[in-house]
C-alpha cells in the first residue's frame, strides 16, 4: 500500500468518527487539540463538502449503510435551493457529483442549476454573491466560481453562456498583475472596485480560481479574450503557485509574514493541479501531476494527524479557527489522493 492509499484510508476513517460526532448536525472545523468538531445545523455554505466526503467514503468502501449515510446528507442540503447565494455551487456540485443515480442527488442538482440560472445577473455579467451570509449582494469574489461553472452547465445553453460569462468577469478582474483581489463589489455606473472581504493576500484566492479555471477548462469552457489561444495555467497568479519549488503550503495571508499557513488552500490547489494535469500537454501535464503529488506529500507527511488535515485556516483577520481542522481541508486531500492514486477519475468531482 502507498502512502497515498494509507493517508486516503486515515482520512475516510476520520469522516466515520466524525460522522459519530456530529449526529445531524454539520462539521465546520476542529479543534486541533481535542479534535472536537463545530458544527452547524444546516451546513453552511460547506455541507456539500461534508456530503461529498461521505459519497467519496461510500464509494471506496462499497457499504450500503456508507451509500444510506451519504444519501441522507445530499437530500439535507435541499433548504438551500432558495438561499440568495453564490456558494450554492459549492453546495450543490460538490454534494451531488459522486452520488449515484438513484440517489435523488440529480434531480437536486437540476433544481439547484436552475435556481442559480435564475439568479444570474445578465446587468452584471453573473450570479451575484448574495445576501444570504449578510454584507452586499452585488459581489464578484472568486469564492463563488468553484462548482457554479459546473452546476450551470445542467441548465443548458443559457446557462453554459452565464458560466462563461462569470469565469470572463472574475479572471478579468483578478488578471490584472500582481497579488489578485478575491472580491469585488459592483458601482451603479458598471464599473468594479475591490472589495475589502476577503482581504488581499487571501491564500484561498489562487485555489478557487485554479480549481475554477480546470472545470471551466474540461466542459470547453476557456476565457474569450483576443490574442492568442488561452492555456488554464497563463494567468499570472497560477503559473507562479503551481510552478515547481513554489511553496507546497501557502500562507493564510501573503501580506502577513510569519503568520499561519492554510493547508486547506494547499489541497485545493493539489486538486486544481491534477486536473490541469490530465488537460495539458506530455510536458506540462507531467510537471503539473508531479506539483501536486509534492504538495499532498507534504500535507500528509507534516500536516496529517489520525486522519485530520491540522493548520487550515477558517479566517485570520477574525481570528476564527487559524490552525484548525476544515472540512473542506479534509475534502480536497481526500479528493486529491484519490485522484492520485486512480480511486476516481480528475473530473469526478
Amino acid at each position: 500500500m502507498s502512502w497515498a492509499e494509507r493517508a486516503l484510508g486515515e482520512v475516510l476513517s476520520r469522516a466515520a468518527e466524525t460522522e459519530s460526532m456530529v449526529g445531524e448536525r454539520w462539521p465546520l472545523h476542529a479543534d486541533p487539540l481535542s479534535g472536537r468538531w463545530t458544527t452547524t445545523a444546516r451546513g453552511s455554505w460547506t455541507g456539500g463538502f461534508w456530503a461529498g466526503l461521505l459519497w467519496l467514503r461510500a464509494i471506496l468502501s462499497g457499504e450500503l449503510a456508507d451509500r444510506a449515510a451519504a444519501r441522507i446528507r445530499t437530500m439535507s442540503l435541499a433548504p438551500w435551493v432558495g438561499a440568495d447565494t453564490a456558494t450554492r455551487g459549492l453546495i450543490f456540485w460538490y454534494g451531488t457529483a459522486l452520488a449515484e443515480c438513484g440517489a435523488g442527488a440529480a434531480t437536486l442538482r437540476d433544481r439547484a442549476a436552475r435556481a442559480c440560472l435564475d439568479a444570474y445577473d445578465p446587468r452584471l455579467g453573473l450570479v451575484p454573491w448574495g445576501a444570504a451570509f449578510g454584507g452586499p449582494r452585488e459581489l464578484a469574489r472568486v469564492d463563488a466560481l468553484p462548482g457554479l461553472v459546473r452546476l450551470l452547465a445542467y441548465a443548458g445553453p443559457y446557462g453554459r453562456n452565464a458560466a462563461q460569462a462569470q469565469l470572463d468577469l472574475q479572471l478579468k478582474l483578478s488578471a490584472g498583475g500582481g497579488e489578485p483581489h478575491p472580491a469585488w463589489a459592483a458601482l451603479p455606473d458598471g464599473t468594479w472596485v475591490p472589495h475589502p472581504e476577503p482581504p488581499m493576500g487571501w491564500s484561498r484566492t489562487v485555489a478557487w480560481l485554479a480549481l475554477a479555471i480546470a472545470d471551466s477548462a474540461h466542459a470547453g469552457q476557456a476565457p474569450r479574450a483576443g490574442g492568442p489561444p488561452f492555456r488554464p495555467t497563463d494567468h499570472p497568479a497560477l503559473e507562479e503557485r503551481l510552478a515547481p519549488g513554489s511553496p507546497a503550503i501557502p500562507p493564510a495571508s501573503a501580506l502577513r509574514p510569519g503568520g499561519p499557513p492554510d493547508t486547506s488552500a494547499a489541497a485545493i490547489e493539489a486538486v486544481a493541479a491534477l486536473k490541469l494535469s490530465a488537460l495539458a500537454g506530455r510536458r506540462t501535464s507531467g510537471a503539473l501531476r508531479d506539483r501536486a503529488a509534492d504538495v499532498l506529500g507534504e500535507l500528509v507527511a507534516a500536516h496529517l494527524r489520525d486522519g485530520r488535515l491540522l493548520d487550515g485556516c477558517y479566517d485570520l483577520d477574525h481570528g476564527v479557527a487559524t490552525r484548525h481542522e476544515l472540512v473542506w481541508g479534509d475534502f480536497f486531500l481526500a479528493v486529491g489522493l484519490a485522484i492520485l492514486t486512480g480511486a476516481i477519475a480528475p473530473f469526478a468531482c
